[in-house]
């Protein structure tokens, strides 16, 4: 009798989301409050969903395809965006692709850029789909340490170079921790990506979301590094469009060649109303990015405050972009999946494991402050009674 193998040796080497294994849990426990997935706790802008209400219903056109790349008009904005906030110059006919989310579009890079076999290096701890989409493209993730205050070690980077690698993949601001890669320390990356000639992908999700300084660079926009660059934007946080799924990709018209391979077969295009949704956000007021973006820096702070309030259970770094801290915790060597585990359930609070960004999150906790400070306050309610209770230290 023959045996059947369920999935391909690709996809089985793909660990299940950390995130939505969390929230499984969590379902089947009842009453939790979550500091887990990284969801903006915002409805979406009024103005942006009365427009795609008038688009659907006035546009007859709302309910079709549209160009593979995009709407002409909204490739435009995305370009004016580019140039204004990041000072990033590309042709909105040749250089940018909108697609279904930022994670179709680091998909796409992801695809159009490996070959079986080819190594990319990742700073860990790392958002853990790009593992998965490495891993599904037949790539070999490489994770490389931060440092203890969550920035790149370059040394250790170059280190890990071999003749397979191929490249850099990045998310900044960061997600799970929350840093801002300096200017500087980027070109130094760049450099080094040059010298091997190795792709920088990055993730500019959260370039809007920075708490001190301005908008961090990417590499697409320093003309040396061009040819090497891919940047991903993504419209689901900053405008709290999460269910939209709306993004883009820019890159070199030679990359955006290949890269348009990749989107035509998974999803030939975005979907128009979500589109002109996109559209409408980035020529509309920003009066409502300004809004959330002052409101996270408030739950920011409140989530500081009260990691503070425990200081002999945690330690962390201050975040200094996205909406996210990786917490150390310091009262039990409990790896990090059995302690999310036991704070869902004996706790009734979401925490994402550092485990499930890859080796540098052991020991770690990821905590998102996405949520209003009522949810923020309730769940560390929770965790301090849990933490000041007996049964919390019996099985530590």
């Amino acid at each position: 009798m023959s045996t059947t193998t369920f999935g391909s040796s690709r996809v089985r080497t793909v660990a299940p989301s950390m995130t939505k294994e969390m929230a499984v849990i969590a379902a089947r426990h009842g009453d939790c409050v979550s500091l887990g997935q990284g969801v903006p706790g915002f409805a979406t802008p009024a103005h942006i969903t009365k427009a795609i209400a008038d688009f659907i219903t006035s546009r007859p056109e709302s309910g079709k395809y549209t160009l593979q790349t995009g709407m002409p008009e909204l490739r435009e904005a995305i370009s004016m965006t580019l140039q204004r906030n990041k000072g990033i110059r590309v042709d909105p006919e040749t250089e940018i692709c909108v697609t279904v989310g930022g994670m179709e579009a680091l998909l796409c890079a992801v695809f159009a850029v490996l070959d079986p076999g080819d190594e990319v290096l990742l700073p860990s701890p790392t958002y853990a789909s790009y593992t998965e989409q490495i891993l599904l493209a037949g790539g070999v993730p490489v994770h490389i340490p931060m440092d203890d205050k969550w920035q790149l070690d370059i040394d250790a980077m170059a280190s890990a170079i071999t003749g397979k690698t191929r490249a850099i993949m990045l998310c900044n601001p960061g997600n799970p921790c929350g840093n801002v890669i300096p200017a500087q320390q980027l070109k130094e990356l760049c450099l080094l990506g040059e010298a091997h000639n190795l792709v920088m992908i990055v993730d500019d999700t959260y370039d809007y979301l920075v708490f001190e300084n301005a908008a961090p660079d990417t590499p697409l926009a320093w003309e040396r590094f061009r040819h090497l660059s891919i940047s991903v934007g993504s419209l689901s946080k900053k405008y709290a469009m999460t269910g939209w799924r709306v993004g883009w990709i820019a890159a070199d018209s030679r990359w955006m060649e290949q890269i348009m391979k990749v989107h035509d077969a998974t999803a030939i295009c975005a979907p128009a109303p979500s589109q002109f949704g996109a559209l409408t956000a980035l020529t509309g007021s920003q009066d409502c990015v300004t809004r959330m973006r002052h409101a996270l820096l408030k739950r920011k702070e409140l989530c500081c405050q009260r990691l503070d309030e425990l200081h002999q259970y945690f330690s962390y770094v201050p975040p200094a972009g996205a909406f996210y801290v990786m917490a150390r915790y310091l009262f039990t060597d409990q790896e990090a999946t059995e302690l999310a585990v036991r704070l869902i359930k004996e706790a009734g609070v979401i925490t994402i494991p550092g485990t499930g960004f890859g080796p540098g999150g052991e020991s770690h906790l990821r905590l998102s402050f996405g949520g209003d400070e009522v949810e923020i306050n309730a769940a560390f309610d929770r965790i301090t009674r849990w933490l000041n209770s007996s049964a919390t230290h019996a099985t530590t």
